[in-house]
C-alpha cells in the first residue's frame, strides 16, 4: 500500500492513488516517448493524462479511438490549384496539437490502428510531419482473455504486436484494491471531474530538471546498463518473454529516465530498483493479452543485475546467457567458481526443461561425473531417482490385452531394443530406461518410446562433464 504524498508531482495535480507508477509517468514526460496506460474502467487513466496536458499548458487533442474516423484527425481533403491535397482543418483535427491522447485504443478498428501507427511511431500523418506534437499517449482496458471470461472486457482486443512495440512505456494503472484506505476515501470524496486548472510553469521546470538528470545518468551508467539489458533480454527469452531489439534500446532509456524521475521527485531509490520498475513498465506483452509472470521478470532482473556487476571474462556471464539447458549445465560444471547452490539451481532448471529420457540422461551422467558432489541434497536426490531407472535392471511383470495400447507400446520397445547392438553398455542403459518408463506408465503411446530415446541420445551428445566415468559395468 502507498500513502498519499501531498508533495508528489501527481498529487499536486489532484491525481490520487498513482504513487506506485509516478516515476514512470514522469519518465515518460522526460523522454517524450509514447505511453500506454492499461487498467479497468474508472481507474483515472483519462483523468491523469488530461490533467498533465492542462498543468503543462499544452494544446491537446483527446480522441475516442473506438469512434474515430480519419477525417476527425486530419480534416477534410480538398485539392488545391497545384493538384495537391490540402486539408480543411476542423477544431478537432490533429494539426497544431502538442499532446495527442488516444483513448480506448484497443477498441479501434484495424484500419484505423494502421493509420494511428505513424502518429505514435514517428509523429507523422499521411507522411506529413506533425512539428508541434510532443507527447503521444493512449489508454485501454485490459485486453480480453478467454481464460478469464468473467473479467474480460468484451471488445477490448489485444493490440497488434508491431503497434504495442511502439509504446516505450506500457503501464498498468493501480486498481481500487491497491489503494490505501486513505486514498480510497479521497477518491470517494472527490468530484471526479476534469475541472479547469491553471497551467503551472513549475511542472515544466521539474520535467526540464529530469531531462538534465537523465543526461548525467546516461554519462555515468550507460555502459553498465547495456550489459544489464543484454543479459535481461536473454533471461526473459529463456522465461518465454521474447523482446525485440528495438525494445532493448527502449528499456535502456527507460531505466535511465525512471531513475532520473525518482531522483527529481525526491524518492530515495537505488538504481537497481529503478531498473526493475522500468522493466515492468516496458513489456509490450501487457497490451497484447499475453500473460506476464512477474515472478519470472523479477528473477530475470535479479540475475541480470547480479551478472552485470561481474568482471569481464567471468564464466557466470556465459552461463547466464546460454539458452540450451544441457550446454548450460556443461558450462556450469566446468566453472569451479560457481557455488554449489547456483550449480544445483542450474541443474534443477535443466531437469525441469528436458523431456522424459533427456532428464534421465542428464541425471545419469551427472551422478557418474566429478560434478556430482557439488549438488545440494535435494537436487542430488532428484538426480539419484532418475539415475536409478537407467542404472538398475528393471523387471516388468504385467498382463496386457492383445492389440491394446499397452501391448502396442511394449511391442515397440521390444522392436526398438532388438535393433541395438547387444553386450554394449549403452544398450543396457536404454533397456533399463525403457522398461522403467513402461512400468511407471510414462510411455503412453508408441511414439513416446522413440521420443524418450531421441531425448536420451540428444542430451548424451551435448554433455561434456568433468571426470565422466567410462566403461562402467551395469547390472
Amino acid at each position: 500500500m502507498h500513502q498519499p504524498n501531498s508533495s508528489s508531482f501527481l498529487t499536486r495535480m489532484g491525481v490520487i492513488g498513482m504513487t506506485p507508477i509516478e516515476p514512470v509517468i514522469f519518465a515518460a514526460l522526460i523522454t517524450a516517448e509514447p505511453l500506454l496506460l492499461i487498467g479497468p474502467h474508472g481507474t483515472g487513466k483519462s483523468f491523469l493524462l488530461n490533467r498533465i496536458s492542462a498543468v503543462l499548458g499544452l494544446e491537446s487533442r483527446h480522441y475516442n479511438a473506438s469512434l474515430l474516423n480519419f477525417d476527425d484527425l486530419v480534416g477534410y481533403p480538398l485539392p488545391n490549384a497545384k493538384g495537391q491535397i490540402d486539408y480543411v482543418r476542423t477544431p478537432a483535427a490533429i494539426w497544431g496539437a502538442q499532446t495527442v491522447f488516444l483513448d480506448e485504443i484497443s477498441r479501434c478498428r484495424p484500419d484505423m490502428q494502421n493509420k494511428l501507427f505513424p502518429i505514435i511511431h514517428e509523429r507523422r500523418v499521411q507522411g506529413i510531419e506533425l512539428k508541434d506534437l510532443v507527447y503521444r499517449w493512449a489508454a485501454m482496458n485490459p485486453p480480453s482473455n478467454d481464460e478469464d471470461v468473467n473479467q474480460a472486457y468484451v471488445g477490448s482486443e489485444p493490440l497488434d504486436a508491431a503497434l504495442a512495440d511502439r509504446f516505450a512505456f506500457v503501464v498498468e494503472v493501480p486498481s481500487w484494491e491497491q489503494l490505501s484506505e486513505e486514498e480510497q476515501g479521497l477518491v470517494i470524496r472527490s468530484h471526479g471531474t476534469d475541472a479547469d486548472i491553471v497551467p503551472d510553469p513549475r511542472f515544466a521546470e521539474e520535467i526540464a530538471n529530469g531531462r538534465h538528470a537523465c543526461k548525467l545518468l546516461e554519462a555515468d551508467h550507460t555502459d553498465g546498463l547495456v550489459i544489464y539489458v543484454r543479459l535481461l533480454i536473454e533471461l526473459l527469452a529463456q522465461a518465454g518473454l521474447q523482446l525485440s531489439p528495438r525494445r532493448a534500446g527502449m528499456i535502456l532509456r527507460n531505466v535511465l529516465a525512471v531513475h532520473a524521475a525518482n531522483s527529481v521527485l525526491g524518492f530515495n531509490v537505488a538504481l537497481q530498483d529503478s531498473a526493475l520498475l522500468a522493466v515492468r513498465s516496458s513489456l509490450p506483452q501487457l497490451a497484447q493479452g499475453i500473460k506476464v509472470d512477474q515472478i519470472k521478470v523479477l528473477a530475470a532482473h535479479r540475475e541480470a543485475w547480479k551478472a552485470s556487476q561481474l568482471k569481464e571474462g567471468d564464466p557466470s556471464l556465459s552461463i547466464l546467457t546460454e539458452r540450451d539447458p544441457v550446454r548450460r549445465v556443461t558450462k556450469a560444471s566446468a566453472a569451479e567458481s560457481i557455488s554449489a547452490s547456483d550449480f544445483s539451481s542450474i541443474v534443477a532448471d535443466a531437469l525441469a526443461a528436458l523431456p522424459t529420457g533427456g532428464r534421465h540422461a542428464l541425471a545419469f551422467r551427472l551422478i557418474e561425473s566429478a560434478a556430482a558432489p557439488r549438488l545440494v541434497a535435494a537436487v542430488a536426490e532428484q538426480c539419484a531417482e532418475l539415475y536409478t531407472i537407467a542404472a538398475t535392471a528393471q523387471e516388468v511383470h504385467e498382463s496386457v490385452g492383445s492389440k491394446s495400447v499397452r501391448h502396442c507400446v511394449w511391442q515397440r520397445i521390444v522392436q526398438t531394443l532388438a535393433r541395438l547392438a547387444p553386450d554394449v553398455e549403452e544398450t543396457v542403459l536404454k533397456t533399463n530406461l525403457l522398461c522403467g518408463l513402461f512400468s511407471s506408465n510414462q510411455l503412453a503411446v508408441e511414439e513416446d518410446v522413440d521420443r524418450a530415446l531421441e531425448a536420451w541420445d540428444r542430451v548424451n551428445d551435448g554433455l561434456g562433464l568433468p571426470g565422466q566415468q567410462e566403461g562402467r559395468q551395469v547390472a
